[in-house]
């Protein structure tokens, strides 16, 4: 599956209509994600259900503002609207594809109970 473009005009309808979205944060200028990006290309292309995409931060400061990226490469991972994983760095493919079979190994279900948990306790 080819990987996307997010920008502002697309990122809310994106993370709305898909259930598993990998982001990385990158910039053309950045060594590191330069090495990354292949393997970022070849696990779009080996996982299927889930929605590759990526953020240049230099054309899109307001988002990367949105989402304090501080260090490029920065991976988010939201699974039915909700960030489960954010961590700058590049990584190998193997330990990219242990963190997204991790991901897709939460219980999402237990996390939306945590997440209207927690917004029970501050309402009250």
């Amino acid at each position: 599956m080819a990987v996307l473009e997010l920008n502002e005009q697309n990122f809310e309808e994106v993370i709305l209509k898909n259930d598993f979205v990998v982001i990385d944060f990158w910039a053309p200028w950045c060594g590191p994600c330069k090495g990354f990006a292949p393997v970022y290309d070849a696990a779009s292309e080996k996982h299927e259900g889930i929605v590759f995409a990526k953020v240049n931060t230099e054309e899109e400061q307001a988002l990367a503002g949105h989402f304090q990226i501080r260090s490029i490469p920065t991976l988010v991972i939201f699974r039915e609207k909700v960030i489960i994983y954010a961590q700058p760095g590049a990584m190998p493919a193997s330990g990219f594809d242990d963190l997204l079979a991790r991901a897709k190994a939460i219980d999402m279900a237990q996390v939306h109970a945590e997440i209207a948990a927690e917004a029970g306790k501050d309402n009250s």
